[in-house]
């Protein structure tokens, strides 16, 4: 895992993240409240969000071909927004090379092109 910090409060990384995602010509496919989550269930914790992202044009190299295809359980992307206990706000996500350094072919490089891209719209986030 990749862990940073955020430069905002946990809302406002949440929407800066958001904007830079549409911005970058990616797709948001669900936002996982895991804080609300946990309430239902009669937990308690800090804010934390999942967002699951995709590039439609990054995901069909790997789901058009039936050799990459048991690579998809990498898809969508994710990324993590949570509120640690002294306030700050973090950013966290899988490494996305270490991964795709045990996938064979296209799959791999398109993994590592789609985490490059999703660093370059979380730099003026992160401290």
């Amino acid at each position: 895992m990749f862990e940073n910090q955020s430069r905002f409060g946990f809302a406002e990384t949440i929407e800066n993240l958001t904007n830079a995602i549409d911005e970058g010509g990616w797709k948001i496919l669900a936002t996982h409240n895991l804080q609300e989550t946990m309430r239902k269930n009669g937990r308690e914790v800090l804010p934390v969000s999942v967002i699951e992202l995709c590039n439609p044009a990054l995901a069909f190299r790997i789901l058009s071909q039936d050799a990459y295809r048991d690579s998809s359980p990498m898809l969508p992307c994710r990324v993590s927004v949570y509120e640690k206990q002294d306030g700050s706000t973090w950013i966290s996500r899988m490494n996305v090379p270490a991964f795709a350094e045990m996938t064979d072919g296209d799959a791999g490089q398109t993994m590592k092109e789609a985490f490059e891209i999703i660093e370059k719209i979380l730099q003026p986030l992160i401290r």
